[in-house]
């Protein structure tokens, strides 16, 4: 048995609704002219493929997924029961966010996000790959500190870390990390950063000053300021979330 939960079909300037659970019904058919995102509001990955639908003018609508408890019809769409996953409206399913971003830029129209340069491409993957390496200590730092244990050698390697992508910048000579203007590389880089204060993790920036420079152009992106939300709220989740009682909720 299945709990009915109200879905309202949504483009991409409206609010997200309440997150799906175990024993929720599957949302109908993916309404004609749109795509799909099953997301969850505070989630870096997740935000990646909404700052592409965003920033591509896709129309589409959200289901916002508990990851803690995951209903059971999900897990058949994407047995991970990870977020993103996109649904299109033949029920063909697509999976992990640079995935999914690559596969938006490459079949809607509009402004490209990616280089058409198969050298610039191969470029911006690979310091995605570099990137990937620093995303957990953006987790282990806060975590290993609640535990009260020893975080220094943390500290040592996310400053080494964020010095070097600092230092792409400087040898760039751009603005962002594509160019003069922002792309992918960029949004799929900007959700961690957007939430260093709230994790409390800003001060790791101190002598990164490209590194700053560019998160203060990413907060005037029109995308970015369309969809973040604010320290305060990152806050508040990633306590529950640390607490082991994420509020997937929080603010609706």
């Amino acid at each position: 048995m299945c709990v009915l939960i109200l879905q309202i079909s949504l483009d991409t300037m409206a609010a997200t609704q309440k997150c799906y659970a175990k024993g929720s019904c599957a949302p109908g058919p993916v309404p004609e002219g749109h795509l799909r995102i099953y997301s969850m509001r505070f989630c870096p990955f997740a935000q990646r493929t909404r700052l592409v639908l965003q920033a591509k003018g896709i129309n589409f609508e959200t289901v916002n997924i508990d990851l803690k408890e995951k209903p059971e019809w999900y897990l058949e769409k994407n047995p991970q029961g990870l977020v993103p996953t996109l649904e299109l409206p033949n029920g063909k399913v697509i999976y992990e966010s640079p995935i999914t971003c690559e596969y938006l830029d490459e079949v809607y129209p509009g402004k490209k996000l990616m280089s058409s340069d198969p050298f610039e491409k191969a470029q911006q993957k690979m310091l995605l790959e570099d990137f990937s390496k620093i995303v957990p200590l953006f987790y282990r730092i806060p975590g290993t500190k609640s535990k009260g244990e020893d975080i220094s050698a943390l500290e040592t390697e996310l400053k080494e870390k964020l010095s070097k992508l600092n230092k792409v910048l400087v040898n760039k000579k751009t603005k962002y990390f594509g160019g003069d203007s922002v792309s992918m590389i960029d949004y799929l880089i900007w959700p961690w950063f957007e939430r260093v204060e709230a994790w409390q993790l800003k001060q790791y920036l101190d002598g990164t000053a490209e590194l700053k420079n560019w998160t203060l152009r990413m907060q005037e992106d029109p995308t970015v300021k369309a969809i973040m939300f604010k320290p305060e709220d990152h806050k508040v989740f990633f306590d529950s979330f640390m607490a082991g009682k994420p509020n997937y909720d929080y603010g609706l």
